[in-house]
């Protein structure tokens, strides 16, 4: 019986799908021009979310991005940061949940890095 989670990342300015089950903000900062009933969330999880300063050192440089992800997860370990993550991962057990951020490059997002630690 497979246990890999349904976790997807999609940008918070992206229209609703139907199948987004269990929408999540993990952006430490609201989006700019966003409503709350825009976005449509389930919550909005920022104790997940990288520290100010690496978030200001990472920039979105895709060239910086496996050193980043690197030094996320060690800030993951945190207690606040550590409890919001398992947080997630009970959001995670039995149906899909959808972790949404405002940048342009999701892809190479703390989004995308939570959902690789989420679907193991």
């Amino acid at each position: 019986m497979s246990t890999k989670k349904d976790v997807q990342v999609r940008r918070v300015y992206e229209a609703v799908k139907d199948d987004d089950g269990t929408r999540v903000l993990v952006d430490h900062i609201w989006p700019r021009g966003m409503t709350k009933a825009k976005a449509a969330l389930e919550e909005w999880c920022k104790d997940v979310s990288p520290s100010t300063e690496l978030r200001k050192w990472y920039g979105h440089d895709p060239d910086k991005f496996g050193e980043f992800t690197k030094r996320y997860k060690a800030e993951l370990k945190d207690p606040v940061r550590a409890q919001a993550l398992d947080h997630l991962r009970e959001l995670a057990k039995g149906h899909r949940l959808t972790l949404l951020t405002a940048t342009k490059a999701a892809d190479i997002s703390e989004a995308t890095v939570l959902a690789d630690m989420l679907r193991r």
